[in-house]
């Protein structure tokens, strides 16, 4: 379906000047080349001056047939016929035919010429491109200026080449002196135009067609499009740096022989659309020749689209009218890419025109039924523009929406939002012309041929030709107006600039706006003002060439403003819509830039009308309400936002009401919506917490205490994971952390246990980051002691491993800062004790036997022991890493015999038990057997008689009255005795000991070993 609306994309035309009858007409470079009838001379125009003045005009060489214009290059480039032979020139520096007597060279291709082509490039050049097959039509690549040449079975791949003056210079070295002496000096040369360059082509590929014939080609960086009358053919060859082999034709294409029973037959080819890889089974085989002889590249080929149109698809069609034409490879760029981020595809025939999307995935975008017969269409990135014997109409077009989506991946989200590339397609007002014969298109210049000839045209031929089975139709060439014609003329029309099109778009809307505000074609309309405001922001980099910064800074600004206008008008239209696209209401409005206060002023029903807000309000409203933001409603828009979902959504109260954007709502108007949801729908946690909140909010602290405790606690906790922002503030905005609410304060003071268990739950259940959490509970305050509280219940409820080695860390700094600081004792007493975290988290390991020897009871106030002792636990326990903890424990003296005990566990985690040893009988030798004991078993066993053993012989030797010494010597040759022989027993004793003293433990040992 196609709508129409009765806008002008028009804005002015002039008539241009030309002398005699034109011919053949186009395009580019800010020029309009206009071939007289006769076909042998050219004439150049300026488009860009009002009137288009002459710029130069040159004479062919043979009667053109066929002409195309490269932006890349500035060249031109003709088919041409002279003698019933046809020829394929290029013709480069042409604007130097402005000057009087100018020179013209010709040459061939790849041969230089040695004079003013050497120089730079100061007379016009024309290339003679000899082929080996009549050329038929032809096309240049916007994006590099390529060469693409159609012949009767093959395409032709011209590749564009630029050679600098040092290029040129090697060129002059390999002349013959005498050859040099005709000509200037290469230093001459190279001092008067070193940036100067000369144009040269290469034939870089070929491509063998064996069962089409290209009528019309068309070229855009790796795509090639061919068109017969009823085949369209898109292939991409990809340029690769090792040789790949030709592809050849399967078997059933390769014999051409066929029975003279089956020449009576007519097979008519039936209707095919074949897309992405499917093209490839086409039965159209295309096989590649390697001629590249400079880069040495090499060329894939894969087939993209492949469509066919079979007669029988035009009911009551005549031949002509089935006959396909304007073939269009048309790239689009965005501002961030050099290369096309969209490549599409466009034919038509006579009644109908299609567009195809190529890159990302081959997908038909739009289907254009025309009112009448169509002679010609162009595409651009704006409009569709196509020619009738009498009209010239546009149609819109869907490459925008593609490109936004390629360029902003947020489009399709919450986030941004653009009209669907299936949306259907508009016609605009059509402008009225006598006997239009053909259109090009230059920026937002329309250029069109109209000659008033009313002699009847050539009855058209229809020729048969075997292929395979089948026979075609061939439209003969049309007839060349006649003399006596009845006159011609050459229009330029300019189409309006993009945003007085949209403006007008705008006021057209205005009127579906007044009767039907909620009607699909208001929508239409305003979506087609949206894609061409975001093709012309996709352009602008490109526009605003050659244009001043303030004045391309100024339309941009202009832009951007109305369509953030056209955002806002768009989301009132889905606020108001169905449920199927409500939610596209929300990020229109958020590219429009509107406050949601304005936003509600938008969607306030009038007074005394039946219709309600929309649900495509209330979605924005809610996603409005959730997201993180700074931004406060006035205590008048919040109010209205509780009443508006009190009505519409009472579900969402809880979470409406727990926004940071309602904080300035009127509480006691809250509590009597909460308490009617309540009176209405029941009891819940989360509601019974929200009432809290609305409580503490008035003051009514004792309320507030009694409604939380109408639970339980692990209900409590289940309430703060359903709803967060009951206990949490959101950061964004002026405020990046997330902080605690009034609530949180409350819990803090009251129920600290709770406020510890709540924000436990909320880590683990992904709705709070620790670091996030660390920070409510440091605005929180109470000397830091509630957040040791959250890191070791933490502790006990994690099972990231992650999480876990940074919470050890930061509690056993926090142990050693209390152990060293010599704090005060604090207001607040922790929530565990370590006798609790020993028995309940497993990280906390059970205090090593001789432990107690160095702990003396009673010996510092209760803080200090409570930290002692977790800390001594986390080091008794199986996780905490000490070579992570040891560089903290080198700010504890040993002194004080609670450090040295920390030092000794750290030493003996290391396995380092003879120097522990040593040190614990110089400095507690009442705790060596106990150490022993507990730490030299299984493979540290051999430790008491290689390590202990002569230890203690040796101090006793020398103290050898001490007791303790002499108690744990005996101790020591008791376990000796037990896990020796005799023989080693022997080995061990001291030469210097006392046979008396030794002889019993060697006796328990000899007695040991007897058989029973």
């Amino acid at each position: 379906m196609v709508h129409v609306y009765n806008c002008h994309p028009f804005t002015s035309q002039q008539i241009v000047q030309v002398e005699q009858e034109p011919g053949l007409v186009c395009c580019g470079g800010g020029a309009l080349f206009v071939v007289t009838t006769g076909g042998c001379k050219v004439e150049v125009y300026n488009l860009e001056t009002e009137g288009c003045p002459l710029i130069c005009r040159f004479a062919s060489m043979g009667t053109v047939r066929r002409i195309q214009h490269s932006s890349i290059g500035d060249y031109l480039v003709t088919i041409e016929e002279k003698n019933s032979a046809t020829y394929l020139r290029v013709y480069t520096n042409w604007r130097h035919q402005a000057e009087e007597k100018s020179r013209i060279g010709v040459r061939l291709l790849g041969h230089l010429i040695r004079g003013a082509s050497v120089w730079g490039g100061v007379q016009m050049e024309i290339i003679e491109i000899p082929l080996s097959e009549h050329p038929v039509s032809l096309a240049c690549c916007a994006v590099t200026g390529d060469l693409l040449v159609g012949c009767e079975n093959t395409l032709v791949l011209f590749a564009l080449r630029r050679h600098t003056q040092q290029n040129l210079q090697n060129l002059q070295s390999s002349w013959s002196n005498s050859e040099q002496s005709c000509s200037q000096s290469p230093g001459q040369t190279s001092c008067q135009n070193q940036e100067l360059s000369v144009l040269d082509f290469e034939r870089s590929v070929i491509l063998h067609l064996s069962k089409i014939t290209p009528k019309q080609v068309a070229l855009c960086g790796s795509y090639v499009a061919v068109q017969a009358e009823l085949e369209v053919l898109v292939l991409k060859l990809e340029a690769t740096a090792e040789p790949t082999g030709e592809e050849e034709p399967s078997d059933s294409f390769k014999s051409e022989d066929y029975s003279e029973e089956q020449s009576d037959f007519l097979l008519v080819p039936k209707h095919q659309e074949l897309l992405g890889d499917r093209a490839r089974t086409c039965d159209v085989p295309v096989s590649v020749e390697q001629t590249g002889l400079e880069d040495g590249r090499r060329y894939t080929l894969s087939y993209l689209l492949f469509r066919r149109f079979s007669p029988e698809f035009f009911q009551g069609c005549s031949v002509e009218e089935i006959q396909l034409h304007s073939l269009q490879l048309h790239p689009m760029f965005t501002s961030k890419q050099d290369e096309p981020a969209c490549m599409f595809c466009f034919f038509s025939l006579p009644t109908a025109g299609y567009l195809y999307s190529l890159r990302g995935g081959v997908e038909l975008l739009s289907t254009y039924q025309y009112p009448e017969k169509v002679l010609q269409a162009v595409l651009t990135d704006h409009l569709l523009h196509v020619i009738t014997r009498n009209a010239l109409q546009s149609f819109t077009v869907r490459c925008a929406a593609l490109a936004a989506r390629v360029e902003d991946p947020y489009i399709d989200t919450t986030m941004k939002a653009c009209p669907p590339c299936s949306l259907e397609v508009c016609a605009l007002r059509m402008q009225l012309f006598i006997g239009l014969r053909s259109l090009c298109v230059y920026g937002r210049h329309v250029v069109l041929l109209s000659t008033a000839d009313v002699e009847a045209p050539e009855e058209t031929e229809r020729h048969t030709q075997r292929r395979g089975l089948s026979r075609r139709w061939v439209i003969s060439p049309p007839k060349e107006t006649s003399p006596a014609g009845h006159g011609w003329n050459l229009y330029v029309v300019d189409t309006v600039p993009p945003i007085t099109l949209y403006q007008e778009m705008v006021e057209y809307s205005q009127r579906y706006a007044e009767t039907n505000p909620q009607g699909l074609s208001l929508r239409h309309l305003l979506s087609e003002a949206h894609l061409l405001l975001r093709s012309s922001l996709l352009e602008e980099r490109q526009a605003s060439e050659g244009v001043s910064k303030m004045a391309a800074q100024s339309y941009r600004e202009e832009l951007e403003e109305a369509f953030r206008q056209n955002s806002a008008q768009l989301g009132d239209s889905f606020s108001r819509g169905s449920q199927k696209d409500c939610h596209l209401a929300l990020p229109y409005y958020r590219m429009s830039g509107l406050s949601v206060t304005e936003v509600m002023s938008r969607n306030r029903p009038l007074p005394g009308s039946p219709h309600s807000y929309g649900p495509g309000f209330l979605f924005y409203l809610k996603n409005y309400l959730l997201e993180t933001t700074d931004q406060s409603l006035s205590q008048e828009d919040a109010d209205e936002v509780a009443r508006i979902f009190s009505q519409s959504e009472p579900s969402m109260l809880v979470s409406v009401c727990a926004s940071p954007c309602m904080m300035n709502v009127d509480p006691a108007a809250a509590l009597q919506i909460l308490q009617r949801l309540e009176e209405t729908s029941g009891v819940s946690v989360p509601l019974t917490i929200t009432m809290a909140t609305m409580m503490l909010r008035l003051g009514d602290v004792a309320r507030c205490t009694e409604l939380m405790e109408r639970h339980a606690e692990l209900l409590l906790v289940y309430g703060f994971i359903e709803e967060p922002r009951l206990l949490l503030q959101a950061g964004g905005g002026k405020r990046p952390q997330v902080g605690p609410t009034a609530l949180a304060g409350q819990l803090a003071d009251s129920r600290p246990g709770l406020l510890v268990a709540a924000m436990v739950a909320l880590h683990e259940n992904n709705k709070v980051q620790l670091e996030a959490a660390d920070h409510v509970f440091k605005e929180l305050g109470r000397e830091c002691s509630l957040q040791v509280d959250f890191w070791e219940a933490m502790l006990m409820a994690s099972s990231q491993d992650a999480v876990i080695q940074e919470l050890l860390f930061r509690l056993a700094s926090v142990y050693i800062d209390r152990l060293t600081a010599g704090e005060s004792p604090t207001k607040h007493k922790s929530l565990k004790s370590a006798e609790d975290l020993i028995s309940c988290c497993s990280h906390y390991g059970a205090l090593y036997p001789w432990l107690t020897v160095l702990n003396p009871a009673h010996s510092s106030s209760h803080q200090h022991q409570e930290a002692l002792h977790k800390l001594q636990s986390l080091l008794c326990g199986p996780s905490l890493s000490i070579g992570n903890v040891a560089p903290l424990l080198e700010s504890l003296t040993e002194e004080t015999l609670w450090g040295f005990s920390l030092h000794l566990l750290c030493a003996t985690r290391r396995g380092q038990y003879g120097s522990s040893i040593e040190r614990l009988l110089d400095r507690c030798p009442q705790a060596i057997i106990a150490y022993a004991n507990h730490q030299l078993q299984d493979k540290h066993m051999a430790l008491w008689w290689q390590k202990l053993l002569p230890e203690l012989c040796s101090r006793t030797r020398a103290a050898a009255d001490d007791g303790v010494l002499l108690g744990a010597l005996t101790e020591t040759l008791v376990v000796v005795a037990m896990e020796t022989t005799p023989a080693e027993f022997l080995e061990l004793l001291p030469d210097d000991g006392s046979a008396s003293y030794f002889l019993p433990h060697l006796l328990t040992c000899s007695q040991r070993r007897l058989p029973a």
